[in-house]
């Protein structure tokens, strides 16, 4: 295996990864690997996780040994992708999707590479399904991704885990966001989950239903979850695959949210990694027919 770094300037900052290659001859199939919520670096950590699970690099390395070319990247604003000025208030849910386009175009460009595919992680998902059409991929993976509003999904993640003026105040406060106003006083203790600087963009997020927005998908899709995913529940794979029963769907006996399964945290990756493998065999084929 073989990487390199790869920059890119767009209008906002610098967009900053790591483009892995294998060591066959190229042109070689290629996975813009995009990462879950918060400010995930290119390997899939970040600050809000315990821990380096490296849960995305690990997944860029089993793609390598199927052949599979990927870059993952810092989101805006993390590691080494600069953008001077950028407060957390003025970020929104599309500037994620705008990024995406922008290495997915860089992508396209490297005469390397052949078969492109958006692969995102959770949040990532839902990136990767709004950017597909327009970054002219010919095929997405939604992995853990949530088939439900993201309202939805932090209401159900909540439940029953708060004493119950809290939950109740929660269940207030993303009904309110739903219908894109801001809270003008969050109580303390959701202070951080709703801070003021951060409503805008979960307003912002909150307006797509990735069931629909894959429905409305006109491209191959490849759905993965592991059925020990706590934080994003197996049955959203399932609501996604209501909403697409022509996509490929992959339970993963025992795999967490972040890949791995049980102490491995190599086996997760290496099976997504044969599924995508899998699913280029078959647009390859197609194409040459």
């Amino acid at each position: 295996m073989h990487e390199e770094s790869l920059e890119l300037t767009t209008a906002a900052g610098k967009l900053s990864g790591t483009l892995a290659l294998p060591t066959t001859r190229p042109p070689w199939p290629v996975a813009l690997l995009i990462a879950g919520a918060g400010p995930a670096d290119r390997d899939g950590n970040s600050a809000l996780l315990p821990g380096a699970p490296g849960h995305m690099r690990r997944l860029a390395h089993a793609l390598v040994a199927n052949g599979i070319a990927s870059l993952r990247y810092d989101k805006r604003g993390v590691g080494a992708s600069v953008h001077p000025g950028l407060n957390e208030e003025d970020l929104r849910f599309r500037h994620l999707v705008d990024d995406a386009l922008a290495l997915a175009g860089r992508l396209r460009s490297d005469e390397r590479l052949r078969t492109l595919l958006l692969l995102g992680h959770s949040e990532g998902a839902l990136v990767a399904k709004l950017a597909a059409r327009d970054a002219a991929a010919q095929a997405v993976v939604s992995v853990a991704g949530a088939g439900m509003r993201a309202c939805d999904l932090m209401r159900e993640q909540l439940q029953g885990r708060l004493p119950e003026l809290l939950e109740l105040a929660v269940e207030a406060a993303l009904a309110t966001l739903a219908d894109e106003c801001t809270l003008d006083e969050p109580p303390d203790a959701l202070t951080l989950l709703f801070r003021p600087t951060v409503q805008p963009y979960l307003i912002s997020w909150f307006r797509y239903d990735p069931a629909e927005v894959l429905a409305d998908l006109p491209l191959p899709a490849l759905l993965v979850h592991g059925s020990a995913d706590a934080q994003v529940p197996a049955h959203n794979a399932q609501l996604l695959h209501a909403a697409r029963p022509d996509a490929r769907l992959l339970l993963v006996p025992e795999m967490d949210h972040l890949l791995a399964i049980g102490a491995n945290a190599d086996a997760g990756p290496r099976q997504v990694a044969s599924a995508v493998a899998a699913l280029v065999r078959e647009l390859e084929r197609s194409t040459a027919a």
